[in-house]
């Protein structure tokens, strides 16, 4: 041990599990040597501190074992529910907007109605009254018809 430091042997070893005669050398290496000897220190400090700290009992609060098993429960509950239920909580406020979404979206359509459907019935109406000014019925009138029944009445007024 005296060619080597000792400080591999710290890192590697704890000083409670070490031999007397170990420790001598250890202890004897630390006096000559600068570096090693600022290792063993500290490596003693941390082993008596370890040591304190295994001495001192430390007690649990009185609910640590009721909030133990609280959480336990819960995590149980939590694994035992299906799959389904787990998703239907997380994604029931989005299908409940959807469901509303496509009801408003329904009573618009069919409760008021579009304007543009109201100026189609009126057109169709229009072309009623045409077919009853021209005494034509269902058969669509030529450009020729329409101008001669149009102009014919206005030869007629003058």
């Amino acid at each position: 041990m005296k060619d080597k430091h000792i400080i591999e042997v710290i890192d590697s070893v704890a000083l409670a599990s070490l031999s007397p005669i170990e420790l001598d050398e250890v202890k004897s290496h630390a006096r000559e040597c600068a570096p090693c000897g600022t290792a063993f220190e500290a490596a003693e400090l941390s082993a008596l501190v370890i040591k304190q700290r295994a001495q001192v009992k430390i007690e649990p609060s009185p609910f640590f074992q009721t909030r133990v098993m609280a959480a336990w429960r819960e995590q149980q509950a939590v694994e035992s529910e299906p799959a389904f239920m787990r998703l239907w909580k997380s994604a029931s406020a989005l299908v409940s907007t959807m469901a509303l979404a496509t009801v408003v979206l329904a009573v618009t359509t069919f409760v008021y109605p579009d304007p543009a459907t109201a100026v189609t019935e009126q057109v169709a109406s229009s072309d009623a009254a045409e077919a009853v000014i021209f005494d034509q019925g269902d058969e669509q009138l030529t450009y020729e018809q329409v101008l001669s029944t149009i102009y014919d009445e206005a030869d007629e007024a003058r």
